[in-house]
């Protein structure tokens, strides 16, 4: 993966997480070689251990024919239903239609997002993930599960009420 125009390719490596909605704790993460479809296979082999009528929400970058399409198969079987943000902008429009946006539910997704990204900026700044120590997808893998095991233990901890910690 590279920068930006010019710049030379290097391995890289995204990271990906699974959250319940109502508290924000991880209930997945894994961590891929970075490629341009990355973020969708991921996503999509996190909702095959979804149980049924959850939603899967993401950002704009996940708004994508093939991704909506796989999910909206998934929901016949799996009973999960897509709250992918919509990328109005991109060409041919929004993969998202009204079958998802009339909701109510979609609207609240949509309103805590930003809470897809905390984990990731904690990992960075508390985690010790802003540049890895280690090489090999193997090990970085490790060390990713292990900063986002953290990152769980201090969410429910700030969970708990003042008088149980």
């Amino acid at each position: 993966m590279s920068k930006g125009q010019g710049t030379g390719a290097r391995p890289s490596y995204t990271g990906h997480t699974l959250m319940e909605n109502r508290n924000g704790r991880l209930v997945n993460a894994d961590l891929t070689l970075a490629t341009g479809t990355a973020e969708c296979d991921a996503a999509i082999d996190m909702a095959t251990d979804l149980k049924s009528g959850a939603t899967l929400r993401a950002d704009k970058g996940y708004d994508t024919r093939e991704f909506v399409d796989v999910l909206r198969f998934l929901d016949v079987t799996l009973d999960v239903t897509p709250h992918v943000a919509q990328n109005l902008k991109r060409p041919g429009g929004s993969a998202i239609d009204g079958r998802t946006t009339r909701h109510a539910g979609y609207e609240i997704s949509q309103r805590v997002r930003k809470q897809e990204e905390e984990p990731f900026g904690w990992a960075k700044q508390i985690g010790g993930l802003r540049q890895t120590k280690f090489r090999g997808l193997t090990r970085v893998r490790q060390d990713f599960l292990r900063v986002m095991a953290a990152y769980n233990l201090v969410r429910i901890r700030n969970l708990l009420p003042e008088a149980a910690r």
